[in-house]
């Protein structure tokens, strides 16, 4: 690409201009015509012209062209510098006595002419200064509107002619295709960025070889993300396989770059361009990691989840206000007994819409961890659970420590740890009394970061539960110094431990892996008695799911665990 500093001299730097002429009266007319204004170069034949560009073009400001030449022609010369990418850009004025030659030129991509025998030396230079000026310009605009390693659009501009593309073709059915390079990331961090970089640039020139072709735009939208606009397709896997061509180098199996699409087809035109593509993308979502379906279509169904997810994000507020979020308590059971007790719970928020009756907390949790409002919502939950610790150790005296979940967004904040102690305090609450889980995965992001914040609140007294253990990416030399106070295994791992073919290998490595670091393992989604049985055999301290309790709200709860201690006390 052109670097800023040669495209944007200061005015103490002359221009260079390439002077392709081979008659030595023409050259030295010519110099004496612009040499006072530009550092003029000059090729005599057009194989030095084209070695001159190949090693010069970011330095050169235009092209004066003679079209009768020795060796390879003019026109020729003007055809290899418009048909290469790397050079195309260059502005060409041809030299010629040859009227019938304009058109010609024009249609190759000349600029400008300056007629043989020359003219005045003031009409040569204005027509190079605004050559020379246009050319700056495009070049600004270009710099401006492209992104720099592929030399597509960028997103801000391809909105924009998306939106012109429209008021020209209202009634063409057109789709907005999102299409990106799975598990980029894992590509980059093995073979490279150079390596990297060389792979978009091949995706950009095919998708660009295809709307030369087909018509449409396209754009680098992100580090491996693309949106076509183009007219409606009817089969979007020849698409996928035209933009996937030349990628992987006669690589195979792992080695492979695979590209995922996601289709809005005969987008709706009366819908925002941005939510057009924010749709493609949800489309593209669908598709991750399916090998043999790797393209995904906007549907109807999705569109009725936009619409909830608007909506229940239009509400939120409202409904923190009203408290319609309510919390639920699971109780945890410690099983290292003969006879398990009750010995904590987990509070698990749930949404009494006024108008959509219960929604499922794994509708709203992930919209609202997406976009930022999971904060808030958390803190609603620490202080109605905290308050509801208050309550049962003021009128009951009993002591119950809950779980409150503490998201990855929370622990970037630099108030958190003052804003659950403040909570403690307001409810006379210590901070044992809020045990803070965490999901492994957080840790795996700004690691250093976040473990210094998760150290700094274990040392005011709060109790750390990595929460999914398993789920994320974790080694186990990360796990060492990670400051927790309790493992609690991903539900998954219940889940498939008792399947049909029943394998608790994994359980029993991770029950034995907790035991080595000194914390207690937590399992979570037990819902029979042989789950129980087998878990607290391989040596699972605490206990939680249906088998002992649903989550249950705050007046159900207290019944369930009166009646508990009222058990214990009979025992």
């Amino acid at each position: 690409m052109t670097d800023n500093k040669n495209l944007f001299r200061i005015t103490e730097e002359r221009r260079r201009v390439l002077l392709i002429e081979d008659d030595f009266v023409c050259q030295e007319m010519m110099k004496e015509s612009i040499g006072d204004t530009y550092d003029v170069v000059i090729a005599e034949s057009g194989e030095e012209a084209l070695d001159i560009i190949h090693e010069q073009h970011d330095t050169l400001s235009m092209i004066l062209l003679d079209l009768n030449l020795p060796g390879i022609k003019g026109l020729d010369v003007l055809s290899r510098i418009k048909s290469d990418p790397e050079y195309s850009r260059l502005p060409v004025i041809v030299m010629t006595s040859d009227n019938e030659a304009e058109v010609e030129c024009l249609s190759l991509g000349a600029m400008d002419f300056i007629p043989k025998p020359y003219p005045a030396s003031k009409v040569i230079l204005a027509r190079i200064l605004r050559t020379v000026e246009l050319y700056e310009d495009r070049e600004t605009l270009r710099m401006t509107e492209r992104d720099q390693l592929t030399g597509l659009y960028n997103k801000e501009f391809f909105y924009r002619y998306a939106v012109q593309l429209d008021l020209y073709h209202k009634d063409e059915p057109t789709d907005a295709i999102l299409f990106d390079v799975n598990h980029f990331h894992t590509y980059n961090d093995r073979y490279g960025k150079v390596r990297g970089n060389e792979i978009l640039k091949r995706i950009a020139n095919n998708a660009m070889s295809y709307v030369k072709e087909s018509g449409g735009i396209v754009c680098r939208s992100g580090a491996d993300t693309f949106m076509l606009y183009c007219r409606h397709l009817d089969d979007y896997q020849a698409l996928l396989d035209r933009l996937s061509a030349d990628l992987d180098d006669g690589g195979s199996g792992e080695n492979r770059v695979r590209l995922r699409m996601g289709v809005y087809v005969n987008a709706d035109k009366t819908v925002d361009i941005e939510r057009r593509f924010d749709r493609a993308k949800m489309a593209a979502d669908t598709s991750r990691d399916r090998l043999t379906d790797p393209v995904g279509f906007f549907d109807h169904s999705m569109r009725e989840a936009e619409i909830l997810e608007e909506q229940l994000i239009d509400d939120f507020h409202a409904a923190i206000r009203e408290k319609q979020f309510v919390v639920y308590y699971q109780p945890k059971y410690n099983v290292k007994q003969d006879r398990p007790f009750l010995c904590s719970a987990e509070a698990l928020v749930r949404w009494k819409h006024p108008t959509l009756g219960l929604v499922s907390p794994g509708t709203f949790i992930p919209l609202f961890e997406k976009n930022g409002l999971i904060q808030e919502l958390d803190y609603y939950v620490w202080s109605q659970a905290s308050s509801q610790i208050c309550d049962w150790k003021t009128r009951l005296n009993v002591s119950l420590p809950v779980s409150v979940n503490v998201s990855r967004i929370d622990l970037y904040d630099p108030e958190l740890m003052d804003k659950l102690l403040n909570i403690a305090k307001k409810n006379g609450l210590r901070p044992e009394d809020l045990l803070l889980e965490i999901t492994e995965s957080a840790y795996t992001e700004k690691t250093d970061q976040i473990v210094t914040r998760v150290k700094n609140l274990r040392e005011c007294g709060f109790r750390i539960e990595m929460d999914d253990f398993g789920s994320g990416y974790s080694s186990l030399s990360m796990l060492s110094r990670m400051p927790i106070d309790a493992l609690k295994l991903d539900i998954q791992f219940i889940r498939s431990a008792f399947k049909e073919q029943k394998d608790t290998r994994l359980l029993e490595a991770m029950t034995g892996l907790a035991r080595s670091f000194g914390v207690p393992t937590i399992a979570e989604g037990v819902e029979t008695a042989e789950q129980f049985t087998e878990l607290k055999a391989m040596g699972c301290d605490i206990i939680q799911g249906y088998y002992f309790s649903r989550p249950l709200p705050a007046d159900e709860f207290e019944k369930f665990f009166a009646k508990e201690y009222e058990e214990e006390n009979l025992c």
